[in-house]
């Protein structure tokens, strides 16, 4: 059982105990070895009268307890005579309780001064007069216990209580600071807001809720506030009917505008939705956390800007969104750029159809940050860190997207935007931002750069920036050129990937921008040549396609004729400009194409993100290394295998993403995990259907082709050549796969 909290021979003075809560705690305290001081001056609840009656029965309730009490009658703004009844009676003060009140309700419309005064003398000043009284005594000693009470009132308001609400709040306040004076001395004190029924109450709530708000359910959280072996101090705590709770100040993190830039009552309002979103709050507890973040905001000195870009908040904030995408949108996208116009084009098939050899264009890498961020618009407006300002005021200045490898067939993506810089062109502006996207694992597969005209919106006074031109074409003829006419419906197909401007699609809306008709999407433009670049210079291999960088100079209109000259600078750089044959424009301008020396490989990833690598085979299963080994030893045991199927396979493995090598063409390095310099015949498929397309009859394997299980590209025939690999005896195949997961 546990051990009673005790307080023999501790002095403890309760103002206000002659009924109610005072009676309750006087009660408690006398019943467990206190010597009490019973204040209670005897009038009623609105200050009226005075009475000895109701102090001297709760002194006779304690001492037929067998506790210890003396009566006090002098109001609580004598403070000084209650604490010397005290010193009278028994020599000493450990705990005070400041409990006693009074009521004189009224609207503020209608409260005299005289209802102002007296609440506030009794209930703050008599507060303050009984504590300052006693402070001396315990700071002498290096002990103290003292409770306040406030009320709920007090806490958050309430109608006609605006004195009563004044002084319970002020009590707070006063019972904070001694908090912080008396930590030294061992003086703890504390507040309680209780609920509770009493003489205060009864006129201003019903009897059946009264009858359940019984003093005696506010007294125990009292008792142990004022115990010596409660450490709490400066707490606020709401009490009643059973139920008890701390309550702290909260705050948001706020918004700074900077100190030594002046800001607007409008600059309040854009931002309203920061300074009060209580999301990541925090709980300040003492007044240096407010001058903390006081100094924060004088500390950082504004980097200037206007109503329409803030780059204080551009440099502190970032932007995240999220998207994801399919087959489904690599093949509009590709579509919409272009591509496969002669679908009985091999090359650009790839693009389109995902059953064969498919390819992400790596011009789409731009795509799905660019769309996240339209989507993210259409529920209001851009809202780009920093950056106060529509559409109507922004025009795509330049682009760079780097792909980190080839693109995956899909993706759940994560786009992180984050500012770079911004140029003051006054009366226009430049803003760069950075975009690392991400996969559901965390590798960045695509980095862009956009940077955006925005009409307007400068005259800062900052920094202009470069002006020079770079990536210019050499003074030589170039060494290819793809010339390529847009359709007429080009921007309707085009803006089925998310670009939902109406500028592309509106011609009421083209004039109103001063065009005689919907313009060409730059991105589309971008992917054009994206994909002019791919095929001229990789061979419309994209997978070596590594950055492409950009100036946008003039719009396209749909069913002209683009002309992309190119100029090889170096084994895997390219400059590159556009023009437009019917109008002789140059569309895009300082354009650079870099390509890597060698086809990146994704590392294989396990399911989940957090989950260790696939490249150690798991106890017990079969993995794509296992199958492959047992295929090698086969190859390696029947020479006449190669004169017989002479294909190069590349097999792309899903769940876990892996690539591997099945030359039987070369004769060089025939099986080997990696990507083929040359695939006559690309197989794609989940890992655990392997097995079936190396040992199980060509029935077996086509019902997976047209049940949409496994893709096949390139050289389509060539794949039923497979079947010279059933050869493998099913019963050695599984002898195989035992040994090797026994190993």
């Amino acid at each position: 059982m546990t051990e009673q909290l005790r307080f023999d021979n501790k002095v403890v003075i309760i103002t206000g105990a002659g009924a109610g809560l005072g009676r309750s705690h006087a009660l408690m305290f006398g019943a467990r070895g206190a010597k009490v001081v019973v204040n209670d001056l005897g009038g009623d609840t609105a200050g009226g009268g005075k009475s000895s009656a109701a102090a001297d029965k709760v002194v006779e309730e304690i001492k037929a307890l067998g506790g210890e009490a003396v009566a006090n009658y002098d109001s609580v703004e004598d403070g000084a005579k209650i604490v010397q009844t005290a010193l009278d009676a028994f020599g000493t003060v450990d705990i005070v309780v400041n409990n006693a009140g009074i009521l004189r309700d009224a609207s503020f419309q209608k409260m005299s001064d005289a209802d102002w005064d007296l609440i506030l003398r009794v209930h703050l000043n008599g507060t303050k007069s009984v504590t300052q009284a006693a402070w001396p005594i315990m700071r002498e000693k290096g002990y103290g216990r003292i409770v306040m009470t406030t009320s709920a009132a007090g806490i958050y308001g309430n109608f006609g209580q605006a004195n009563y609400s004044a002084a319970k709040l002020g009590i707070y306040g006063l019972a904070n600071t001694l908090a912080e004076e008396g930590r030294a001395k061992n003086i703890l004190v504390n507040t309680i807001a209780p609920i509770a029924a009493s003489r205060l109450t009864e006129t201003v709530m019903p009897p059946e809720l009264l009858a359940n708000l019984k003093p005696e359910a506010v007294t125990p959280l009292v008792g142990w506030l004022a115990h010596e072996s409660c450490e709490e101090t400066k707490g606020l705590f709401e009490v009643g009917a059973g139920y008890i709770a701390k309550l702290r100040w909260e705050r948001t993190q706020g918004h700074i505008f900077g100190s030594d830039r002046p800001f607007t009552p409008e600059n309040v309002a854009q931002k309203w939705a920061k300074i009060t979103d209580f999301t990541d709050s925090e709980h300040p507890a003492a007044v240096a956390e407010t001058f903390g973040a006081l100094s924060r905001a004088m500390s950082q000195k504004s980097l200037g800007g206007n109503e329409f870009i803030d780059l204080d908040v551009a440099t502190r904030e970032e932007l995240v969104l999220e998207s994801s995408y399919d087959e489904r949108d690599l093949a509009i996208y590709a579509l919409g750029v272009g591509a496969a116009r002669d679908p009985m084009d091999d090359d650009e098939r790839k693009f389109v159809y995902e059953l064969g050899d498919f390819h992400a264009l790596p011009t789409w890498g731009v795509m799905p940050q660019s769309n996240a961020m339209l989507e993210q618009a259409k529920d209001g407006g851009l809202k780009l860190p920093g950056m106060n300002y529509g559409f109507d005021r922004v025009l795509h200045g330049e682009q760079y997207t780097e792909v980190r490898g080839p693109l995956p067939k899909s993706a759940k993506l994560k786009h992180i935007f984050k500012f770079k810089h911004a140029y003051d062109k006054d009366p226009h502006a430049v803003v760069v931002f950075g975009v690392s996207t991400v996969d559901e694992h965390g590798d960045e597969i695509v980095y862009n750069e956009m940077t955006t005209f925005v009409k307007g919106a400068g005259g800062w006074g900052g920094e202009r920036g470069p002006s020079a031109d770079i990536n210019t074409p050499p003074d030589r003829k170039p060494d290819a050129v793809i010339e390529e006419a847009t359709d007429v419906n080009q921007t309707l197909l085009y803006r089925l990937s998310g670009d939902w401007n109406p500028l592309h699609a509106d011609p009421a809306f083209a004039k109103a921008f001063g065009y005689d008709k919907p313009i060409l999407h730059g991105l589309c433009t971008f992917g054009h040549v994206g994909r002019h670049v791919v095929k001229a210079m990789l061979g419309n291999d994209p997978r070596r396609f590594k950055s492409i960088k950009v100036r946008f100079a003039e719009p396209v209109f749909p069913g002209e004729t683009l002309v992309t000259k190119m100029w090889k600078e170096a084994d895997n750089r390219v400059i590159v400009e556009t023009s437009v044959k019917e109008r002789g424009k140059v569309v895009i301008k300082n354009a650079v194409v870099e390509f890597y020396d060698e086809i990146p490989v994704r590392k294989a990833k396990a399911a989940a993100s957090d989950a260790a690598p696939v490249a150690a085979a798991e106890p017990g299963k079969v993995m794509p290394q296992d199958v492959f080994a047992v295929i090698a030893d086969h190859v390696a045991g029947h020479p006449d295998l190669a004169a017989k199927v002479d294909t190069a396979f590349q097999f792309k493995l899903n769940n876990p993403e892996s690539n591997w090598v099945l030359d039987l063409k070369t004769g060089s390095d025939a099986v080997r995990e990696g990507i083929a310099d040359k695939a006559d015949c690309t197989i794609e498929l989940d890992a655990d259907l392997l097995h079936t397309v190396v040992t199980a009859p060509l029935a077996d394997v086509q019902k997976l082709f047209f049940g949409g299980r496994m893709k096949v590209g390139g050289n389509v025939m060539a794949s039923n050549k497979l079947t010279e690999l059933s050869v493998i005896d099913p019963a050695r195949y599984e002898e195989a796969m035992a040994r090797r997961l026994a190993s």
